[in-house]
């Protein structure tokens, strides 16, 4: 890639005139505890509150009846103050898929997609505002990266989708959040300090997390080496995800620009080292795009490149993004794809495309007030 493309990748949000309030799921069960003695009040009313987010998802302190009514508001002014509010949320597939549009506290909008299956409900969540990936075939990289989202943000985006699971908001009646994927907006591991601590959030028993396992919770990348190195000696089992998009350098150097960092044979060493260390198999992901990467000769080496990795490759049919001069391939090139990977005994799906339509699916999001309507399948 040439050093013009390197200079668009940005790493470092840009400086925030205004933080975002601080937030209990910001902090560590023992943070949160050393919060309210911060605050002069007991610390088991720490556990209360995890009790109510994390286990009941309620953030309406107002309910919060085992609570003192004068010290609700103090409540949620410095334990749970409001970081997310919805905008509108847009539904496909019968209700099933919805993408919810929310504007946070400094009117910076972000995106989040539930999807509901027959035996698992998933919720893809974003952890930056924008992406400074710079991958020219997604909406989110052409945006360019507004800022990180605090972990208290995305661990929001979260609970309110168990909430809308556990009361029955989608077609099918209440059912448990199953499933969470950091496929999003962003790229998860340029966050990485608020994207761990969401994880243990999501991952730690109930009350002091939401009690999802971490073999439910898919954490993604287009490649950070370093990131995927520091996840590693986190001790949490989380599945990994590898946005490859191609098997060579030459061409992921356009289309994948952090490829001008860590090139492909780095990115799959790091990956293999994930999963040796964790016994995780890891995931590769690639948007097949017509006449760009989808040839069988690509398919040919990417089969050479995984037959003796412990990866699975999920096959994304390219989803349209406003202005982008690609699109999907031919079911006839994707369907050759397949058959060429499965020769080499690579494990493949070809993956679902939902929330296409209301521009929730993979490479999609990209935070539109004024939106048509579409969602990440995962």
């Amino acid at each position: 890639m040439s050093e013009d493309n390197s200079l668009k990748l940005v790493f470092d949000e840009p400086k925030q005139r205004v933080k975002p309030p601080r937030h209990f799921a910001d902090l560590d069960p023992e943070g949160r505890k050393a919060l309210a003695i911060e605050l002069q009040i007991p610390a088991f009313r720490a556990n209360q509150v995890s009790t109510h987010f994390f286990t009941h998802h309620n953030d309406d302190t107002e309910t919060w009846t085992d609570i003192p009514k004068e010290m609700r508001s103090m409540m949620a002014e410095k334990f749970t103050p409001k970081l997310i509010t919805l905008v509108r949320s847009v539904e496909c597939d019968g209700g099933t898929t919805r993408k919810d549009l929310w504007r946070l506290h400094d009117g910076v909008l972000v995106e989040s997609v539930l999807m509901r299956y027959s035996d698992r409900t998933t919720v893809c969540i974003s952890s930056q505002a924008g992406c400074g990936m710079n991958c020219p075939f997604c909406a989110t990289g052409q945006a360019g990266l507004t800022r990180n989202l605090t972990a208290a943000e995305i661990t929001a985006q979260v609970v309110a989708a168990a909430r809308a699971c556990a009361q029955g908001e989608l077609p099918g009646g209440p059912t448990r959040l199953s499933n969470v994927v950091f496929m999003g907006m962003g790229e998860p591991l340029a966050n990485y300090n608020a994207v761990i601590r969401t994880v243990r959030n999501i991952t730690a028993p109930q009350p002091d997390g939401l009690g999802i396992g971490a073999r439910s919770v898919t954490v993604s990348t287009v490649g950070l080496v370093n990131g995927i190195e520091k996840l590693m000696q986190e001790d949490i089992p989380v599945t990994l995800a590898v946005s490859l998009h191609t098997p060579d350098d030459e061409l992921r150097d356009s289309l994948v620009p952090i490829n001008s960092r860590w090139k492909v044979k780095e990115v799959l060493a790091a990956a293999d080292a994930y999963a040796n260390k964790t016994g995780r198999r890891y995931s590769i992901e690639y948007a097949l795009i017509r006449d760009i990467n989808d040839q069988a000769w690509r398919s040919d080496l990417l089969g050479r490149l995984l037959r003796n990795r412990n990866a699975h490759v999920n096959l994304i049919p390219l989803n349209p993004t406003p202005g982008s001069k690609w699109t999907a391939s031919r079911h006839t090139d994707e369907a050759t794809f397949v058959e060429i990977l499965e020769s080499y005994g690579v494990p493949v799906t070809v993956r679902d495309t939902r929330g296409r339509e209301i521009d929730g699916a993979c490479g999609q999001l990209a935070a539109a007030e004024t939106n048509s309507s579409s969602v990440p399948a995962e």
